[in-house]
């Protein structure tokens, strides 16, 4: 796809589900680059909830309405998809002091291997600091109440997963 450019930006993760501080971020990622390729990760050391096509779809219709953002699945390492993209950097949100050590030592790593695709992180609004995808399963999966905290297709597939009828007020 050509040289890299930092005018495009992948932001990458599993998004086993998007939360709505991922939405966030990317939202925000937006309005400053060109493009935000929001890479869906099929290869994850996690056993996702959802399967890859399921992510992608759940993702596609939650940031639909957004032209400079592309949905798309991706395999191997992620410096490699960036390259093939025409990307020069890679997006990552932080959310905590507590993100920084594993971040940091990510962002080494890639550099080492592509000195030319640079990591920009962005801070997570405040309002979405203690949410991540597995705190939201954890409570979905007991019936807890995770409305506003994800992407309302994506709080309905919950439900529906596990088993969870939606309120009546819905």
């Amino acid at each position: 796809m050509g040289s890299p450019s930092g005018k495009i930006a992948i932001y990458p993760g599993t998004f086993d589900p998007l939360t709505n501080g991922h939405a966030s971020l990317i939202q925000r990622g937006s309005q400053i680059f060109d493009h935000i390729v929001v890479a869906v990760a099929n290869d994850t050391p996690k056993e996702p909830l959802f399967t890859i096509d399921e992510r992608v779809q759940m993702a596609e219709a939650a940031l639909k309405g957004t032209d400079n953002i592309t949905v798309e699945p991706f395999s191997g390492l992620l410096v490699d998809y960036a390259e093939r993209r025409g990307a020069g950097v890679i997006l990552r949100g932080l959310r905590a002091v507590s993100d920084f050590e594993y971040e940091f030592q990510l962002a080494l790593m890639n550099r080492k291997m592509k000195r030319h695709i640079q990591t920009v992180f962005l801070m997570t609004d405040y309002k979405w600091l203690y949410i991540s995808s597995t705190i939201i399963k954890a409570a979905a999966s007991l019936g807890g109440d995770i409305k506003g905290l994800v992407p309302d297709n994506v709080y309905r597939r919950l439900r529906e997963k596990y088993g969870y009828p939606y309120p009546l007020n819905e």
